[in-house]
């Protein structure tokens, strides 16, 4: 759980860096919330489905983790 929380805190942190710069270059807040968006907008069907592929890995990798660690400790 502590990687998946690192994980959003870091990509969080990140999109609201690109976010502010965005707005200190003079874009509105939808301009700038397309731009963090865009990179994904041009992406194909095979490349999603490998974006999907790997968060589905790691989002059950997770779970199955913390499923086994509180198994555990019962």
């Amino acid at each position: 759980m502590k990687i998946m929380g690192i994980s959003l805190l870091m990509m969080g942190c990140l999109m609201g860096f690109s976010l502010g710069i965005d707005i200190l270059q003079g874009f509105d807040v939808s301009q700038a919330l397309y731009n963090a968006v865009s990179p994904f907008r041009v992406m194909e069907v095979a490349e999603l489905f490998v974006l999907f592929f790997l968060l589905f890995i790691f989002f059950a990798e997770s779970v199955y983790l913390f499923i086994k660690k509180r198994n555990q400790s019962k």
